[in-house]
């Protein structure tokens, strides 16, 4: 196997969480370094050492809402 994809969402608790696309692979870090060692350990003990991939993917996705507001919320901002 070439490389394992990591979808990388921020917990609502803190910290990160991170699943695998393609395995049953889910683990989390209270932050990004120790997500990467959890990560690390989570893919060497799912795989065999023959079938190991190559590359981890850490694919991080930030969703920010911010309030659409009309002129009303337009207005106030200028005051």
């Amino acid at each position: 196997m070439k490389e394992i994809i990591f979808v990388v969402d921020e917990s609502p608790e803190g910290g990160y969480e991170a699943r695998a696309l393609d395995h049953s692979i889910f683990t989390d870090g209270d932050d990004l370094e120790q997500l990467k060692v959890n990560v690390k350990e989570a893919v060497a003990t799912h795989f065999d050492p023959d079938k190991m991939p190559k590359v981890i993917r850490l694919h991080m996705v930030k969703e920010i809402v911010i309030a659409a507001g009309g002129s009303r919320a337009i207005s106030q901002a200028r005051n």
